[in-house]
């Protein structure tokens, strides 16, 4: 359904909107965003209804606020090229206005990090908040010509502890007619982000769209803390010549990119910057881990928000600079109080990133001339040899 300069896509667990507003950036226009949280699928709503960058979402893009694996898109999702038209049955709005397989250029999906993530019990395929089956379910139903998986590096390194799930999710593809075109960790800081966030991506390609694919090079210089948060903690702090300002800058200065953000969950308390190595850093860099600022307008301990000269201590970060160091652009608004907005920003897949793989895919997809043999179409063992002969050595009795 691409045009010469639109490329369509669907994305589930959109979340905050992370990983679209970085597709949108490399030209993908969204059909869809599916996901659970009501406060993340508000602040995607309140941006295609407001931003004026998402005016073609605003006509076509339906956003969708409930449990994933009740998405059935091509009953719900419409295709703008039919859009109005009359359908199959010769009706308005009936089948012949929605999707069918073989038409969306691009299935992203963020699926949640707890079943592979050092933080938690890394249960994988045994989760129940694992989604990637019902990704790959999608992907049969759809049939898209890409397809995007973004994870936490935990399901790639080490790269023994889920090998064999990985194969199972590579093979799903491969039976489905896909070219897996790498599962890599990407650097955050490599693409501009001011943060230590490594995320796993996978990239698969339908067979018969495939004409290679290269990943995005890494930027030479990357952008450090100071640089990114200068203008906004100069604002809050009194000027670039206040004392809170100088304390701020002297520390920030001497250090780099920051700690990966923690989102949470809402089973945990309020919001902070992370465990204590985390807090340390943060430190290192100026920042009081401890909390998150109220925003600039709605400041009412200053000394809590803003630090102290005294004691040496600086600024906690606000919503809008956690969103900054998370690579969101300035116009780019959430929905929800404090809490809420810093756990979807904490959560988020970094935008910076996501523009940098979706311009490698749309650059792939855009390409023309003979079809590429798939370099890698080898399945792979789902299986560890090393449980089966520990099963084999102990038969049922």
């Amino acid at each position: 359904m691409s045009t010469a300069d639109r490329l369509t896509s669907i994305e589930i667990c959109a979340g905050a909107g992370g990983q679209a507003v970085g597709l949108h950036a490399a030209k993908f226009r969204h059909l869809a965003l599916v996901e659970i949280d009501r406060h993340a699928a508000a602040t995607l709503a309140l941006n295609v209804r407001e931003n004026p960058a998402w005016k073609w979402e605003r006509e076509h893009c339906v956003i969708i606020n409930r449990d994933v694996n009740t998405f059935k898109p091509l009953e719900e999702v419409p295709n703008p090229s039919r859009k109005g038209k009359k359908g199959n049955s010769g009706k308005h709005g009936e089948e012949g206005d929605f999707l069918k397989p073989g038409e969306l250029d691009l299935l992203a999906g963020g699926v949640p990090c707890p079943p592979f993530s050092a933080a938690g019990k890394q249960l994988g395929r045994d989760d129940e908040r694992d989604l990637f089956p019902k990704m790959l379910d999608l992907v049969d139903q759809l049939r898209p010509r890409a397809v995007m998986i973004e994870n936490v590096r935990g399901l790639v390194e080490p790269e023994p502890k889920f090998r064999y799930y990985r194969n199972h999710i590579k093979n799903r593809l491969r039976k489905s007619g896909y070219v897996i075109c790498g599962w890599n960790v990407l650097e955050a800081q490599d693409f501009g982000v001011p943060q230590l966030r490594p995320r796993a991506i996978l990239v698969a390609i339908r067979k018969d769209q495939y004409r290679g694919f290269d990943w995005p090079v890494p930027r030479k210089k990357i952008t450090t803390v100071a640089q990114a948060l200068e203008e906004s903690m100069a604002r809050r702090l009194g000027g670039k010549d206040s004392p809170l300002f100088k304390q701020w800058w002297d520390k920030a200065s001497l250090g780099t990119v920051a700690p990966t953000l923690v989102g949470g969950s809402k089973k945990h308390g309020g919001a902070d910057l992370g465990p204590t190595r985390a807090k340390k850093a943060w430190n290192a860099l100026g920042v009081n881990g401890m909390g998150v600022a109220n925003d600039e307008d709605k400041t009412i301990d200053r000394d809590r928000d803003l630090g102290s000269l005294a004691q040496e201590r600086g600024p906690m970060l606000t919503v809008e600079q956690a969103a900054i160091i998370q690579g969101f652009p300035k116009d780019w608004r959430f929905e929800g109080k404090k809490t809420a907005q810093y756990r979807q920003v904490g959560n988020a897949f970094p935008p910076l990133v996501a523009e940098a793989v979706g311009r490698a895919i749309a650059e792939a997809l855009q390409r023309t001339g003979e079809l590429r043999e798939d370099p890698d179409p080898e399945f792979e063992p789902e299986e560890d040899p090393s449980l089966t002969a520990v099963q084999e050595s102990f038969p049922p009795s």
